[in-house]
């Protein structure tokens, strides 16, 4: 059985909190990235080329491109869509919980793979 929304906030709980107005960019496609975020509370939505692709809810995780990925680049843009509370792990700490809490990286796959689904189906 894999990681619940609720398991993942757990994780994620020890780290960094950043606080989010709506419309406050979170980061931009292109740039260098060195973490990768929970939603704790609030929508993100995720745009590629200036056109939103999906909105990011309570419980999943997103910009963790940057973090496995040599160059850091990100691949996206992130832009609260309402007042966010995310938290923050940097590859030394999604290392850490990968080797703790193997069914994390599980539930960050399958975050990736749902996501992506959806994605393609509205291609």
């Amino acid at each position: 059985m894999l990681l619940q929304p609720a398991d993942t906030v757990k994780i994620f709980q020890r780290q960094p909190e950043q606080n989010f107005a709506p419309g406050e960019m979170i980061f931009e496609e292109g740039k260098e990235g060195q973490v990768m975020y929970g939603v704790i509370e609030g929508e993100v939505e995720m745009s590629l080329k200036g056109k939103v692709i999906e909105t990011i809810r309570v419980g999943d995780v997103f910009g963790q491109g940057a973090i496995i990925h040599d160059d850091h680049l990100r691949a996206s843009t992130a832009k609260a869509k309402t007042a966010c509370k995310l938290a923050v792990l940097d590859r030394e700490h999604f290392l850490f919980a990968v080797q703790q809490t193997p069914l994390f990286a599980l539930q960050v796959m399958k975050s990736y793979s749902e996501r992506f689904r959806q994605l393609k189906q509205t291609i």
